[in-house]
């Protein structure tokens, strides 16, 4: 009743691939996202803007990325922590030296030094896989931190070796009296630093994230994504069949890391104000892992699904522990009542469901298409 398929006839080939090919689907992502536009600001709430929903928001991005290298190429990584150093620190620097320069393009150059670097260390994909690549793209991990801790020009020698976001508005400098886009003075905001408010700063990574959403869906239902799975899949059949190996795998690996040097670069900008190399840790690349495994791999939903557990996990404990009474839970039980809810609810998906949330709404939409005779 709520959710039909029948009468959406398709009248053209285009009209049948289209993103969301069903009216409804259409009608419920246009929703969600007025609302994501609308209600955060409104609400006015800080806490809600940033800890939870621009925190969401940069670790999906993050997640997202991997998705595409592990969930739909197959090529398991565990450097995503590293590549995202290298978006933070390489923005950081750019929008340092070159103030004069937009921030929306720093993310996009910060993405490509992320996506040069992930080409570097998927070079040994070609000839190992499984857990030894795991194992390779680990040293990335350890390399990349190992330089943002002894390289003081990445933090511009500060003494704690920490990099703070400086202020920065949304056209940069060139927006300026006198600049080419002075036009657009007007309308300029600051969207980072000290002065930016949380409106800026969640609007800003809330587009940066639909759009860069948007292109993955498009990526994988190309060409391109269609290479990644059969290599996923089977190499040697994709090989035969006239798929580069060497071409698609370092593909993968150079839009991946750059959707997690973008999401690094959203991290230091728009969610903490700064970075140092202890925010992109291993512990971070494994929270990322985490987040596509219980979302679902190979799916770009399930990315954010993910996240959203994982970020919205802890303050749900802390309400719960609220809720039970004043010192019920000390503050180090909850941290390891997170881990074990963590764990669990990994080893269930292995088990039980191994696509993760993703497979779960697909199951709940295909019920709901029969609705009220689901088989």
């Amino acid at each position: 009743m709520f959710y039909r398929e029948v009468g959406q006839y398709k009248s053209s080939y285009p009209a049948d691939q289209a993103i969301f090919p069903l009216t409804n689907d259409r009608i419920g992502v246009i929703l969600i996202l007025l609302i994501a536009y609308i209600w955060p600001p409104l609400s006015g709430s800080q806490y809600l803007m940033g800890p939870i929903l621009t925190q969401l928001l940069v670790f999906g991005l993050a997640a997202l990325g991997l998705n595409l290298l592990t969930g739909y190429a197959g090529q398991v990584s565990l450097g995503t922590g590293g590549f995202m150093a290298v978006g933070a620190f390489g923005c950081y620097n750019l929008v340092l030296r070159l103030p004069e320069i937009p921030l929306v393009i720093d993310f996009i150059l910060a993405g490509l030094m992320a996506a040069a670097v992930g080409v570097i260390f998927g070079i040994p994909s070609l000839r190992i896989k499984g857990f030894y690549l795991a194992v390779a793209t680990l040293a990335s991990q350890f390399f990349l931190l190992w330089i943002f801790d002894h390289v003081g020009w990445f933090t511009n020698y500060d003494p704690a070796g920490v990099a703070s976001a400086p202020t920065q508005t949304l056209f940069g400098s060139l927006a300026h009296e006198g600049g080419p886009l002075d036009f657009l003075a007007p309308i300029d905001v600051i969207v980072s630093g000290p002065n930016a408010t949380p409106e800026a700063k969640y609007i800003l990574t809330l587009s940066v994230v639909v759009v860069l959403a948007l292109l993955a869906k498009n990526l994988v239902r190309g060409m391109t994504g269609r290479a990644w799975m059969a290599i996923r899949d089977f190499d040697i059949a994709a090989e035969i069949i006239g798929i580069r190996p060497l071409r698609t795998k370092l593909l993968a690996f150079a839009i991946s890391s750059f959707y997690c040097g973008v999401a690094g670069a959203l991290y230091v900008f728009t969610y903490v104000g700064n970075a140092d190399t202890e925010a992109f840790d291993l512990i971070r690349s494994f929270t990322i892992l985490f987040m596509i495994i219980i979302g679902g791999l190979g799916s770009i939903m399930g990315s954010f699904l993910g996240a959203a557990f994982i970020v919205l996990l802890p303050p749900f404990l802390n309400i719960v522990a609220s809720n039970l009474g004043e010192g019920t839970l000390s503050g180090a039980a909850l941290a390891n009542l997170e881990l074990i809810v963590y764990g669990g609810t990994i080893v269930f998906f292995l088990a039980v469901e191994p696509l993760g949330f993703a497979r779960m709404w697909q199951i709940i939409k295909e019920k709901l298409r029969q609705w009220p005779f689901p088989y």
